[in-house]
């Protein structure tokens, strides 16, 4: 599959690898490969990103993945559906943090992967990389841009497309700034790497 990736996919891919690295997390999460496409310039990704304003609000979306890993990962709607049967997730973290210290919640920061010198990919993100072939196959497309990416991400339910959807990047938002008339600025992106 990562010989149908463009250049600018393989370069999020790498850049998510490279912003694991920066946190030392472990692993390759979906937050890792938005971070990267974030990053990236001149595709058609970014034109959409730009577009909804992504770039101007990544303190934002920064923060709120903080709150989400606070919360150990779980999704706004899961913390309102805890909520509905009385489970109220704030008090939880607040009791958790005063025990253990802020941030204990959050995603496992040791290093496990001393020995192999590589991080692994989520099974989480592994989905949004299988899914990003299956929105192109869906557009009609032979390759895997940036944009499959970003669309596979806002598709994947889970803590990033919360996030995104947060910041009005929905599947359908995303679909509309990348098919807008102004949308085919970035089409030099489309070339495959060799």
């Amino acid at each position: 599959m990562f010989e149908r990736f463009t250049r600018g996919a393989r370069a999020t891919v790498k850049g998510a690898v490279a912003q694991a690295e920066r946190v030392g997390a472990d692993s390759v999460t979906e937050e890792h490969l938005l971070l990267a496409l974030l990053e990236q310039e001149g595709g058609r990704a970014s034109f959409a990103v730009t577009a909804l304003g992504l770039h101007d609000r990544r303190g934002s979306l920064d923060a709120a993945f903080a709150e989400a890993r606070r919360r150990g990962g779980l999704t706004k709607a899961d913390t309102d559906a805890l909520a509905d049967i009385g489970i109220d997730i704030g008090a939880i973290v607040s009791r958790v943090e005063s025990a253990h210290g802020e941030g204990a919640l959050a995603a496992d920061r040791g290093s496990r992967r001393w020995w192999s010198g590589h991080r692994a990919f989520t099974p989480g993100a592994k989905t949004v990389l299988e899914n990003s072939l299956r929105v192109a196959l869906g557009r009609g497309d032979r390759f895997i841009g940036e944009e499959h990416l970003l669309l596979a991400l806002t598709a994947k339910p889970g803590v990033v497309a919360d996030v995104l959807a947060e910041h009005g990047a929905t599947y359908a938002t995303v679909q509309r700034a990348l098919d807008g008339p102004d949308a085919d600025g970035g089409q030099e992106g489309h070339a495959k790497a060799g």
